[in-house]
């Protein structure tokens, strides 16, 4: 299985135990990671059965004043912002220990203005491959609900009712 990463984490693989299909043939990303999921699955030469996006980084839907700010506060102090995203990924559950690297601006802008491309999914789709989509319906960081019904025609989409950016539900 290849596995990618939201953005500035690392080893957050952990967080979708529950829903991963563990199979060579699989390719999953989480967030920013899930971005990079998708090219992966696009330019593949190899076999891919299923592509799994974990909370995918969904941001058109989003200002364009509400991306000012975020990349303003990164560029401001990193260790602030990615200190108040990892809280909100985890919201409104405590949060729990996760691998931080600091990511860049350049990082940032790329996910903040990502526009998913549904020729690229369709793409995927074609090929073969499965998409499946995993939504916290109580997500703080992206628009789950914007980016339940732009995925749906491509994808099956799961909706966790009480799930955060992480999937979690506080118990």
């Amino acid at each position: 299985m290849t596995f990618y990463s939201g953005f500035s984490l690392c080893n957050d693989r952990r967080f979708f135990d529950p829903y991963l299909r563990e199979s060579e043939y699989t390719v999953a990303g989480f967030s920013y990671g899930a971005i990079k999921a998708v090219h992966h699955a696009v330019h593949a030469h190899q076999r891919i059965d299923t592509l799994q996006l974990f909370s995918p980084a969904f941001f058109q839907t989003q200002k364009a004043s509400f991306k000012r700010l975020q990349l303003s506060a990164f560029t401001y102090d990193p260790e602030h912002y990615l200190s108040r995203f990892i809280e909100g990924c985890f919201a409104p559950c405590f949060v729990s220990e996760v691998d931080v690297n600091t990511g860049s601006i350049d990082e940032l802008d790329a996910l903040l203005n990502y526009v998913w491309d549904e020729n690229m999914l369709q793409s995927i789709v074609d090929k073969g491959i499965r998409i499946e989509v995993y939504l916290g319906l109580e997500d703080r960081i992206i628009d789950a609900q914007g980016a339940k019904e732009f995925f749906l025609p491509y994808a099956t989409v799961t909706s966790i009712r009480k799930g955060n950016h992480f999937l979690g539900e506080c118990t």
